[in-house]
């Protein structure tokens, strides 16, 4: 039974600790947002549809380090370019998530989103991650991060659903900030993952060479086939 009181506490933290930490992250995303620009490029943002609360999708957004399109789980390293690999392996490429906090399509903490293909694979038990809103880190992120197989991160995504209290949110917004600055399991998963394979398995589009779209107010340079 999700506890709506302690939901609606966290999205009032949510929003109390975006709004007191905005003089110190906006102008780091505008910083990063003109480094792409002049290095890669526009689209300067990459939104990719992920699966949100009660499996609704939403338009995902991160800062764009690739050449040609991006893969959200199996990167070519051959397309992704010098200040995507900085952004990557500083997590700053998340950064924009943050305005997907400020509109509530996601939350500081909670399972990192899904990508709708994958929600075919999930169990029963598994499908209680989409109780809670997905979030920009998590019990996972601070526990090995993509080191992990498919399997250990639900077993910390169902450890959150099952008690997402605001003590639990403090403790893994605190250590997130060590994981992020050590570098930690930022390498990508496993190809070989059925759970990875059956994602990629998804046809995309790839609109380089065509006028970038427009979703929910961002540039976007793919989108999912229908």
């Amino acid at each position: 039974m999700i506890n709506r009181r302690q939901s609606r506490l966290r999205r009032a933290a949510d929003l109390l600790l975006v709004a007191l930490t905005a003089p110190l992250w906006a102008p780091i995303l505008v910083v990063l947002a003109a480094l792409v620009l002049v290095t890669s490029g526009r689209p300067i943002l990459f939104t990719h549809d992920r699966v949100g609360l009660h499996g609704d999708t939403f338009a995902m957004r991160k800062f764009r380090s690739m050449k040609n399109g991006d893969n959200p789980i199996i990167p070519d390293p051959d397309r992704i370019t010098a200040i995507g690999r900085i952004l990557r392996r500083t997590s700053l490429d998340e950064l924009p998530q943050l305005m997907n906090v400020l509109e509530g399509s996601m939350s500081l903490v909670g399972p990192r989103p899904m990508l709708p293909s994958q929600l075919s694979s999930l169990t029963a038990e598994q499908r209680r991650r989409l109780h809670v809103l997905p979030g920009l880190t998590g019990l996972a992120q601070i526990n090995g991060r993509n080191a992990l197989s498919w399997d250990e991160r639900f077993d910390h995504d169902m450890a959150w659903v099952d008690a997402p209290t605001l003590r639990a949110y403090a403790t893994i917004l605190s250590k997130t900030a060590t994981t992020v600055l050590s570098g930690d399991g930022v390498t990508g998963h496993d190809a070989n993952d059925p759970f990875v394979l059956h994602a990629v398995d998804e046809p995309q589009i790839d609109l380089v060479d065509t006028p970038a779209n427009e979703h929910a107010g961002f540039d976007s340079i793919t989108e999912r086939a229908a």
